[in-house]
Order: structure tokens, then C-alpha cells, then sequence
């Protein structure tokens, strides 16, 4: 049975790393709690998120939002070079208002049906200027530089947002093309609160419940009971983080009850929704 581990953690508003590996192997399917995005500069890569698969060129600009299903695909064993960047949920909420929607970049490219910016021209680009300064700063031992590189991070955000806005860029189409898994999928996450049996959501899309199971596995990777566990675990963390109580958040997430909740959440993040909350707790300090 195909599991999906939840991997990095992120106890600050951001986080940056700028990677250059070779011969990675096949990379696991995998989530995190905070939003991430990824610049990719070389490698003949693609990426697959929530089912779609993107080939990237260089500068492409990925958007992966948290609790969503990833992972990079490599095709050859070229150097696989890209930055990266966690933002936290909670900042980019704080940061979501009318007049500065810092998140207006990750939620054009969903309901432009992508995941990936491409800019005409990322090297001249503001966007370009603004990470390169993030990247040089990176770890410096100078006055203040905790707080100049949360200026810079901010610069980066207004810029990445800026560009997503204009008319110098284009969202990127997956190259998956085939029956009716991506619907399959926003219908999932649509209705994790509902009963998600596979024969309900084989009757719902008039397919055959061996069809529906062998299909969705072949053309995402994972076996449908197992992403949708992961994704009900996902709205209950993120509900839990919001001030719900444990209990109601595994309701609301769609967990028939909460010991199947509780066995599904130890089995996952290696210890009780409690206990993790009140470790998070203690690292606010």
C-alpha cells in the first residue's frame, strides 16, 4: 500500500535554500504543512502535483500549495538545480488582505488550472533580482540580517505577485492529457467531509470500481484511499492550527471516528495530535 510522508518542518515565516544535486534517484510522493515555491534553474525535470505533471524549463516557477501531493520526476541523471522556498500558512494569511493578497500568486495559478509561472523573461526580471538578493544575504553575520532578510522575503512576494499579475508571463499547462482523474481529484477535496468510498466516487463519475482504483494509481502514483486519508489529515492539522478543538476537527475533516482519526494521524506524524500541538507550543517561546 503506497504511503505518502509528510516532510520538512517550518517554525519561522519563511525559509530558502538554493540545492544542486545529481543522480537523486526517484523521489517519493510527498506533502508539506506550509506552501512552498520552487524556481526551478536546471535538469531535465518535470513535476507532478495533485495529479498533473509539468515539464519544467529553466526559470519556470512552481506553486505548490500546502497539503498538496508532490514530487519531481527526473528523466536523465543532469544536474537538478533550484531554489526553494517554504512560507508558512500563516504568514501568507496575515498577508492575504484586499490591498496586499501576498497569495494572489498561488491562487491565480489555481484557477488558471496550473501550477507553474513561466516569465518571458525571468533573468531580467524584478522577480529574478529580488531572489538573487535573498540567496546572497543567505546565513551572512551582519548587523540585523535576520531582519533584513524579512525584508528582502517580503520584497520578493510583492515582486512574485507584481509579475503574476502583469502581462509578461503565462501559466504552463500539464502535459497529462488523459481520462477524468483531475476532476476525480477536485472532487475529492471538494467533499472530504462526505462519505469518499471508492464505490461512491466510481458511481459519481460512471466508472467501474476496478477502473477508478487502477487508473487513479497508474496516473498519479498513489491509490486513492491512501491520498484521501492524507488529505482529510491535512484539513484536520489545518483546522487544529486554527483553534479547533481536536475532536471537531476530525469530524469536520470526515473521519467516521475519531479512533480511526487518531490511528491514521500516530501513523503519519509519529506521535498524537495532542502532543504535537502542545511541542509546537513550546517552540513559540
Amino acid at each position: 500500500m503506497t504511503e505518502y510522508s509528510k516532510k520538512g518542518y517550518l517554525y519561522s515565516n519563511f525559509k530558502i535554500f538554493h540545492l544542486s544535486d545529481s543522480n537523486l534517484g526517484e523521489i517519493d510522493f510527498h506533502y508539506h504543512d506550509f506552501h512552498k515555491v520552487l524556481i526551478h534553474l536546471s535538469g531535465n525535470t518535470s513535476y507532478s502535483i495533485e495529479g498533473q505533471t509539468f515539464d519544467l524549463q529553466a526559470d519556470d516557477i512552481v506553486f505548490v500549495n500546502a497539503g498538496e501531493v508532490h514530487r519531481p520526476i527526473f528523466h536523465d541523471d543532469s544536474t537538478y538545480e533550484r531554489i526553494i522556498i517554504y512560507i508558512s500558512k500563516e504568514f501568507l494569511a496575515e498577508y492575504s488582505r484586499d490591498e496586499n493578497d501576498l497569495s494572489y500568486c498561488f491562487r491565480n495559478a489555481m484557477e488558471n488550472n496550473s501550477h507553474v509561472l513561466r516569465l518571458r523573461s525571468f533573468k531580467n526580471s524584478r522577480v529574478a533580482a529580488s531572489v538573487n538578493k535573498l540567496i546572497n544575504n543567505l546565513g551572512k553575520d551582519e548587523y540585523a540580517n535576520e531582519l533584513f532578510m524579512q525584508v528582502l522575503f517580503l520584497e520578493f512576494m510583492v515582486e512574485l505577485n507584481r509579475a503574476a499579475i502583469s502581462n509578461e508571463v503565462e501559466y504552463i499547462s500539464t502535459n497529462y492529457a488523459g481520462t477524468k482523474i483531475n476532476s476525480i481529484i477536485q472532487y475529492i477535496n471538494e467533499n472530504l467531509a462526505s462519505d469518499l468510498s471508492v464505490d461512491i466516487i466510481a458511481a459519481e463519475f460512471y466508472l467501474s470500481r476496478y477502473y477508478l482504483m487502477h487508473t487513479f494509481k497508474d496516473e498519479t502514483g498513489y491509490t486513492i484511499g491512501n491520498y484521501i486519508t492524507m488529505k482529510r489529515l491535512s484539513l484536520a492539522q489545518s483546522l487544529i492550527d486554527s483553534g479547533t478543538s481536536i475532536v471537531e476537527a476530525s469530524e469536520q475533516a470526515g473521519f467516521g471516528t475519531y479512533s480511526t482519526f487518531l490511528r491514521a494521524y500516530k501513523k503519519t506524524y509519529g506521535t498524537s495530535p495532542r502532543k504535537k500541538a502542545e511541542s509546537q507550543a513550546s517552540l513559540s517561546f
